[in-house]
This record gives C-alpha cells, sequence and structure tokens, in this order.
C-alpha cells in the first residue's frame, strides 16, 4: 500500500508506483492519497496516469495542522483493516508520511519510508517536515535512503545498518522521465516567454509553510 497526499510527494512516488506496477507478479500496488492538495496532487498524477485505489479527500479550506492529521488518521484507520497490506510505503517530510506510518504501527504493519535520513538538526526548520520524518523514522522498519549522508544520519540515530537502502533520490527518475516527453507548455504565453532570447527565465515555486510571511517577502 503506497500512501501519499502532497504534490511534491506524488512526484516523488510516481516512479515507484510505476515501477512497482510493471512487476505484477510480485507486487500489487495499492496507491491511495489523502489529497491535502487536491489541485496540484491531481495535477502530477494526472502528469504520470497514476490512478489512486483510494481517495480520502481530506482538504478543506483553512485546513490546520491538526485538521490534516486528525482526518488522515481517520481515514487510514479505517481503510488498513480493509485492505491488510503486507507494507505501507511513505514518502519523505509531509504529514501522510507520519501520520500513515502512525495508521500502519497501530494495525502492527511493517512501513518503508522512501527518502528517509534527512535532517537539518532544527526541528523548526522546515516546519512541521522536519518532525514528521524524524517520528516516521522511528516508526519505519525500512528506511530508503536518498544519500550516503542521510544513510549516515540514520545509523546516528540507531537505525541498523541492515535496514538502511541507499537508492538515490526518486524525484530524478520522475526528472528524467518527464524530460524525455514534448515539454512544451500548452499556455501559449508560457510557450512565447520560453521562446524569447533576450533574457533568463526562472520558474520558483515556494508554497510551503515555512516560507510564508516575512520568507516570502524576502524572495
Amino acid at each position: 500500500m503506497v500512501v501519499f497526499g502532497t504534490r511534491p510527494d506524488a512526484v516523488k512516488m510516481a516512479p515507484v508506483v510505476r515501477a512497482l506496477r510493471a512487476h505484477p507478479a510480485e507486487f500489487i500496488p495499492i496507491v491511495v492519497v489523502t489529497a491535502q492538495h487536491r489541485e496540484m496532487l491531481d495535477q502530477v498524477l494526472s502528469l504520470f496516469a497514476i490512478v489512486p485505489d483510494h481517495d480520502l479527500g481530506i482538504m478543506t479550506d483553512q485546513q490546520s495542522l491538526a485538521d490534516i492529521t486528525v482526518r488522515t488518521l481517520d481515514g487510514l484507520s479505517a481503510l488498513l483493516p480493509k485492505i491488510a497490506p503486507d507494507l505501507v510505503l511513505v514518502q519523505g517530510d509531509a504529514a501522510p508520511s507520519f501520520v500513515g506510518s502512525l495508521a500502519a504501527f497501530y494495525r502492527r504493519i511493517p512501513v518503508g519510508h522512501v527518502e528517509a535520513g534527512l535532517r537539518t538538526a532544527d526541528k523548526y526548520q522546515p516546519f512541521p517536515e522536519e518532525m514528521y520524518r524524524r517520528m516516521t523514522t522511528v516508526l519505519a522498519d525500512l528506511h530508503f535512503a536518498p544519500t550516503s549522508a542521510a544513510r549516515e544520519n540514520l545509523k546516528t540515530e540507531g537505525v541498523p545498518a541492515s535496514r538502511i537502502l541507499v537508492t538515490g533520490n526518486t524525484v530524478v527518475d520522475a526528472l528524467l522521465e518527464v524530460a524525455r516527453r514534448d515539454s512544451r507548455p500548452a499556455d501559449p504565453r508560457l510557450r512565447e516567454l520560453l521562446g524569447r532570447r533576450d533574457r533568463r527565465v526562472v520558474l520558483l515555486t515556494s508554497h510551503r509553510r515555512e516560507n510564508w510571511g516575512e520568507p516570502q517577502r524576502r524572495i
């Protein structure tokens, strides 16, 4: 069972889901999305042609961190007994990673953590993601680290080396797949902008919570 809910999670889990589905004799991946980023998540799912098996649809206006946590836990807790997966696979540092791991722990289901071991050593940076990924580490049984530095972070925290596998970052797989496509944008205004040679174009995305307020103004 693969659990994610944000746009970056979907980008990084898309190659994993597609790889699992390419081996139906060995794996039956059940994709569950929490959809706390409804519109942004749907864009990525469409891009990679992934149709979720279950959609918790938790997003509401003005949702708080507590709202996201409670609704995700309620939804997964109702779903896990019906699916009874052999493993719950989560990604990164968003709420679905931590809450998905917690829900699986309550059912004594093993957890695999993709992009494990990233750290800033400051529990408030990024907020709340730094603590989400630390708590996911405590709950996880298998740790798929993107780099050797991430592996060392996990070992320092007491994770046995036998439970850590350095895989690289799956965002690279996603990038390579998209780069092979015809990537011309549909919007003619954007095509015109990208076609200009008199200036360089920078794409910036900064919706994360730690960028709200003054950090956004500095950007």
